[in-house]
């Protein structure tokens, strides 16, 4: 499809409307997919390009609240609530506050029928959105390197593997360090000065059973001001702790080590956490396999760029923050008001306009919101970490 004007390439092509225009989503996270679902769902054609060499490829990482006003409004929006439903955990939404020797100081519980944000692990979550695409949507091991091509299109995507495609719109969902933004954006992500170390339990109730009880079926956070742990409930008999503490964003290396020296690592936890009962410190100790290193970024605050006809960004490619329960549902309302503008406005510009028109203030707000917020995971007081959001690199 030529859209400039033959007699002269530079002339702006005449306004695309989105049921016409080729759509290319890069990102094959909840936020892209909800998009692409969407999209199709209302007969407007869509490619998602993924990194990953397939849908197993990475762990996916661990539970999320989906909450009812964002998160469950775009799988409702997708037709996909009622599936959610049927994998989610209600009891997820328990929260436990304790101190340092494992003793219950606060207790959350949901009550009976509550739905407000229960929780599914993430694969879980993509899993579902990727059995309701077309086959074929998502073209897996297509790493982006950066976007060509004049602002007003068309863009050209320049793939590692030195492919290219042609595109009118490109929707970055390709999370904090998105190859999409610099073309709206030099904003890049900070280190927020507070690190996440995560740690995996499996099969707890018969090999952690200690664990499992101190944990119960939602969270757990325990903290002393400096240093924290925030242990979360996953399916299939599954526990993941993460743990939190203030450090230089290479403090592995720092120390002569990697991630992999899990037995150093580990004795560099316990002389931190030296203070703490030895019933806490197993949730450091008793973790089944190697540490996931994960240190908390945020882009600056507040994250805007001009608008550009052809190019736009959702999640945490337009808006990473601290892990404090906003993520992937932001992400998700985005994927929800972008795919339902490329449904409603007559062109492609008009859509992108109308959708950053109210996602950027709202994302700006939630921001300067949680702006420092990494600090209130080292808090006595309990955060909100339903989320689980952890960063992911």
């Amino acid at each position: 499809m030529d859209r400039t004007n033959p007699a002269n390439p530079l002339t702006p092509a005449k306004p695309l409307p989105p049921a016409g225009a080729r759509i290319s989503v890069i990102g094959a996270g909840p936020g892209g997919l909800t998009c692409a679902r969407i999209l199709q769902r209302r007969g407007i054609p869509v490619t998602v390009y993924d990194r990953a060499a397939g849908p197993d490829a990475h762990n996916q990482g661990g539970t999320l609240d989906l909450h009812a006003d964002n998160g469950q409004i775009a799988l409702r929006e997708a037709g996909l609530l009622d599936g959610f439903f049927e994998l989610a955990r209600p009891e997820g939404q328990e929260m436990r506050q304790l101190d340092l020797t494992g003793t219950l100081v606060s207790h959350q519980l949901p009550d009976e029928g509550e739905l407000f944000k229960p929780e599914i692990d993430r694969g879980q979550l993509r899993d579902l959105l990727l059995g309701s695409l077309e086959p074929g949507t998502v073209r897996w091991g297509r790493s982006l390197d950066r976007i060509g091509g004049p602002a007003e299109g068309p863009r050209r995507l320049h793939f590692a593997d030195g492919t290219t495609v042609e595109t009118d719109l490109v929707i970055g969902a390709d999370g904090a360090f998105s190859r999409v933004r610099p073309a709206v954006s030099a904003a890049r992500p900070g280190y927020t000065g507070v690190s996440f170390l995560e740690a995996w339990y499996a099969d707890v109730e018969r090999r952690h059973p200690d664990i499992a009880e101190l944990v119960g079926q939602g969270g757990a956070h325990a903290a002393d001001g400096d240093r924290a742990l925030f242990a979360q409930r996953n399916s299939g008999d599954h526990i993941r702790v993460y743990v939190i503490r203030r450090a230089p964003v290479d403090w592995i290396a720092r120390s002569g080590l990697t991630v992999a020296d899990t037995e150093a690592v580990r004795a560099l936890l316990l002389d931190e956490y030296a203070h703490w009962s030895p019933r806490m410190r197993r949730l450091l100790t008793d973790n089944d396999g190697p540490y996931v290193d994960r240190p908390i970024f945020a882009l600056p605050v507040p994250h805007t760029w001009d608008h550009h006809p052809t190019v736009t960004l959702l999640g945490d490619a337009a808006h990473v923050m601290p892990p404090l329960g906003v993520g992937v549902n932001l992400a998700m309302l985005d994927a929800t008001e972008l795919a339902l503008a490329l449904t409603n406005e007559p062109t492609v510009d008009d859509a992108v306009r109308a959708y950053e028109t109210t996602m950027l203030p709202r994302s700006a707000e939630t921001a300067k919101l949680l702006e420092g917020g990494a600090e209130h995971l080292l808090s006595t007081e309990l955060p909100d970490l339903g989320d689980g959001d952890a960063p992911r690199r």
